[in-house]
């Protein structure tokens, strides 16, 4: 990667690259079973090398996740961004709100902010998510964004349904990008 991790804002949210201090929120939801989807349980040591690996991602791959930050409370969300392991069939935008903080509309605000900076910036347009078929709330975020079901797949070693999301920019005929009204 050339540069750093961008800094995004919306109205409520700061996605951010993670920090140190990221920590005790990021390994309270790593811990625990909801985390299964995306390679979890882990213990702390694990989740701090889940941390390093958030940023060796940008290094590597030249885009990745957020942190997600609430304004309100400047605290830790959750994460938001795209993500391509190897592995991987192709990036995929990803998102998980830390406890307290589900409900809120925090993880549609953030998903929706990184697709469109990847689109916009990475070329990363019309990505794939990897989404547990028995996660109903990811499952209606998906829906919500605009995504639609593709196939089955399988990721981490757990089978998942494969959604696709939405062409975000048009391309002219003289090859110019733009996005989409």
């Amino acid at each position: 990667m050339t540069g750093t991790i961008p800094t995004l804002e919306t109205d409520r949210l700061i996605l951010r690259a993670a920090r140190a201090s990221d920590l005790d929120a990021m390994a309270t939801f790593m811990t625990s079973p909801r985390s299964e989807m995306i390679g979890g349980p882990k213990t702390r040591h694990e989740t701090w090398r889940g941390l390093i690996g958030t940023l060796g991602h940008w290094m590597i791959r030249g885009y990745g996740t957020w942190v997600i930050e609430d304004k309100a409370s400047g605290q830790p969300a959750g994460m938001a961004g795209i993500i391509n392991h190897e592995g991987w069939d192709e990036p995929e935008l990803g998102w998980h709100v830390y406890d307290g903080f589900e409900g809120k509309g925090i993880a549609f605000e953030a998903a929706q902010t990184a697709r469109a900076y990847a689109a916009e910036n990475f070329g990363l347009d019309g990505v794939i998510s990897y989404i547990d078929a028995a996660n109903t709330r990811s499952l209606a975020l998906a829906k919500r964004l605009g995504a639609s079901y593709e196939r089955d797949g399988a990721v981490v070693g757990h089978p998942c349904h494969v959604y696709r999301h939405p062409t975000l920019l048009a391309q002219d005929n003289d090859g110019n990008v733009e996005a989409y009204a």
